[in-house]
C-alpha cells in the first residue's frame, strides 16, 4: 500500500501530477496525462439556463464549510478513485490550507459539491456530487467566480470528459500545461478571499 504525505502530495502537483486509485480499495497510481485537460479561465461561458437559475436564488454557497463531508459524498461512487487513503491525505491537505470544498446549499441542507487542491493561482479539480440537479454544476460556476476574484491563472481538470467538455474543458499538450503551471503556482493568490 502506497502511503501518500501531504509533502509528497503539494510537490506532486506542482510537477504536474496527481494520483488516483484503481478502486476503492485500489493501488494508488500517479498520473500526469498528455494532453491535459484545463478549462481556460478566461473563456468561461455559463448558459442561459443556469444564469436564470442564479437568479432565482435557489442555491446558496459555502466555501470549507464541511471538507470531509464534500470528499465523502464525491467518493461514494460504484466506480471510484477516491480511496479511504485519499480521503484522509486530501483532509489532511484540508487541515493545513491546500486543499478546499465549495458547498452548495438548498434549504438548509448541503446538496452538491466539489473539492480540490489550490497552489498560488492554480487550482486542480478533483470531484464533484450533487444530490439534487445542477447542484454540481453550481457549486463549478461558484467556483470559476472565486477563481477569477482571487486572479487564479489555471484551472486543471486534468482528463476530458463528456461532462467537464460541456463546462468548457479542452485538452492542451502536457509541455503547454507545465509552463502554465510554472508560472501559477508561483503566483501569490488565496482561494478564501481576505475580504
Amino acid at each position: 500500500m502506497n502511503i501518500i504525505t501531504s509533502d509528497i502530495l503539494i510537490r506532486a502537483y506542482c510537477e504536474g501530477f496527481f494520483p488516483m486509485a484503481e478502486s476503492k480499495e485500489g493501488e494508488i497510481y500517479w498520473h500526469s496525462p498528455d494532453p491535459r485537460a484545463i478549462i481556460p479561465l478566461n473563456n468561461v461561458h455559463i448558459p442561459k439556463s443556469m444564469r436564470k437559475l442564479f437568479q432565482k436564488q435557489i442555491f446558496n454557497f459555502s466555501i470549507n464549510y464541511d471538507f470531509p463531508y464534500v470528499i465523502s459524498e464525491c467518493s461514494k461512487r460504484e466506480d471510484t478513485w477516491i480511496s479511504q487513503e485519499i480521503i484522509d491525505v486530501y483532509t489532511e491537505l484540508h487541515r493545513i490550507g491546500y486543499a478546499h470544498s465549495v458547498e452548495t446549499w438548498v434549504d438548509g441542507k448541503i446538496v452538491g459539491g466539489l473539492y480540490g487542491v489550490a497552489v498560488g493561482g492554480a487550482f486542480f479539480g478533483e470531484s464533484m456530487f450533487n444530490h439534487i440537479s445542477n447542484s454540481s454544476k453550481a457549486a463549478y460556476y461558484f467556483l470559476i467566480a472565486n477563481l477569477l476574484k482571487n486572479k487564479f491563472l489555471l484551472l486543471d481538470s486534468q482528463y476530458i470528459n463528456s461532462f467537464t467538455e460541456q463546462l468548457g474543458a479542452i485538452e492542451i499538450p502536457r509541455d503547454a500545461y507545465l509552463k502554465i503551471l510554472e508560472q501559477a503556482i508561483h503566483m501569490k493568490c488565496s482561494f478564501v478571499s481576505k475580504s
